[in-house]
């Protein structure tokens, strides 16, 4: 295969693909051998039949389309890597004439990445963001830690906001049970607004083994029409109470959760982490002030169809999420009453900035000349590998050549941003 630059006009390239007869014969006959058993020709059993016989019987090109199409599938990458072409849709394609024992030449026109200039990129001002650490800050993280190594403890005593009970009930409009209003030893915690507005409070003050019963009004928005707007009486009993018992504050409390031998030292180390975690968010804030200066600042060309793939993509990373917890997109669109056409406009103006400010980034790396080495790949393997503790070897081997592009882009985007962060001027 020959391949051929044409032409290029705005974001969109021609060229060609020129076969010899050889390779258009090698592909015929690979079609045939992939496909002979679904011809029937009298005299020969299912599969048996000669290639000359199936095409004097079906026609001489009855091979052509398979042949072409494999040929197309090896030497359209290898053409768009020899051409250095960066495509972002699909090729449009224009195959000629096709005869027995000619070569054949293809001409496809495919959109390509644009052409950025980027500018103001350097010298961008943007404000200081505190990254200061309390000491009031310190104090509650201390008390979050206490809160996540807490335990619940039995209570013999009226319930009161933020215990935890553990109830039985049955929820009743006028004289009539409704469905989904029963439940049997569900916990509840008192003051969490989990349950309809008025629900929680009516329990406070109530004691292991009462029955009370709790008057509520479903909110007019409730998801259940039979339900919104309507008052109704749950019929509780509480099994038990149980309230939140935080570990005291000392050393052994350092011991157990950490590393740290003493309070004193889990005091320094959670200040320093602490530290580090605001200055992270401080710089991501203040890197994103120069992202929105830079945005404002350019007015470029961004293709209709990356900002539909990344509507695509989104839609599909959102589906996985639904998955996850037992739902599907279809299922959330009914649920919603919305059309997927519907959900795409939604997301349309924020997939417009993220592709527009991804190709902003870039086209800073191109300019600044900004590469992804070595080292930077093998760090990022390396932080893969961890996180799915797995060999490095086998996730370069899972990603292929395709997908290590797309990291190595990645990287280059995240380096020029570093590049425009240390270019700014905080004030």
């Amino acid at each position: 295969m020959k391949a051929t630059f044409i032409s290029k006009e705005k974001n969109n390239v021609k060229f060609s693909m020129e076969f010899t007869a050889e390779e258009f014969e090698q592909a015929q006959i690979k079609a045939y051998k992939a496909t002979k058993h679904k011809f029937s020709v009298d005299g020969f059993r299912k599969g048996k039949a000669p290639r000359g016989i199936i095409e004097k019987h079906y026609g001489e090109g009855i091979f052509f389309e398979d042949a072409v199409n494999d040929l197309f599938a090896d030497a359209y990458p290898q053409a768009i890597d020899e051409l250095k072409l960066e495509v972002i849709d699909r090729p449009s394609a224009d195959f000629g004439g096709l005869e027995k024992g000619q070569g054949f030449t293809v001409t496809l026109t495919v959109p390509v990445y644009p052409e950025v200039e980027v500018k103001d990129y350097k010298g961008v001002e943007i404000e200081k963001v505190s990254d200061e650490v309390t000491a009031e800050d310190v104090e509650k993280e201390l008390e979050n830690l206490q809160k996540r190594n807490s335990r619940m403890v039995l209570v013999e005593r009226p319930a009161k906001e933020g215990d935890t009970v553990l109830i039985d009930y049955e929820g009743w409009v006028g004289d009539t049970q409704f469905e989904g209003g029963t439940a049997e030893r569900q916990p509840l915690k008192l003051g969490s607004g989990t349950f309809i507005p008025g629900f929680e409070e009516q329990l406070i003050g109530v004691e292991p083994g009462a029955e009370k019963d709790v008057n509520v009004t479903f909110p007019e928005q409730y998801h259940s029409e039979d339900l919104a707007g309507k008052e109704a009486v749950f019929k509780c009993k509480v099994h038990e109470i149980k309230e939140e018992e935080l570990p005291e504050l000392n050393d052994d409390f350092a011991k157990d959760i950490s590393e740290c031998d003493t309070l004193e030292e889990l005091k320094k180390d959670t200040e320093e982490n602490l530290k580090k975690a605001a200055a992270a968010k401080a710089e991501s804030q203040m890197k994103n002030s120069i992202l929105e200066k830079v945005y404002e600042a350019n007015d470029i060309d961004v293709p209709d169809v990356m900002v539909e793939d990344e509507i695509t993509n989104k839609m599909n990373e959102f589906d996985q999420q639904l998955r996850g917890q037992g739902m599907s997109l279809q299922q959330y669109f009914e649920y919603l009453g919305k059309k997927p056409e519907e959900f795409r406009d939604e997301m349309r103006e924020d997939a417009y900035r993220q592709v527009k400010t991804r190709m902003l980034v870039s086209a800073v790396a191109d300019a600044e000349d900004i590469q992804a080495s070595k080292e930077d790949l093998d760090k990022e393997i390396e932080l893969m590998a961890i996180q799915y503790k797995l060999d490095a070897d086998k996730i370069r081997e899972m990603l292929g050549v395709q997908n290590m592009g797309f990291i190595e882009k990645d990287i280059r985007v995240k380096k020029a941003l570093d590049f425009m962060y240390e270019q700014a001027v905080i004030k």
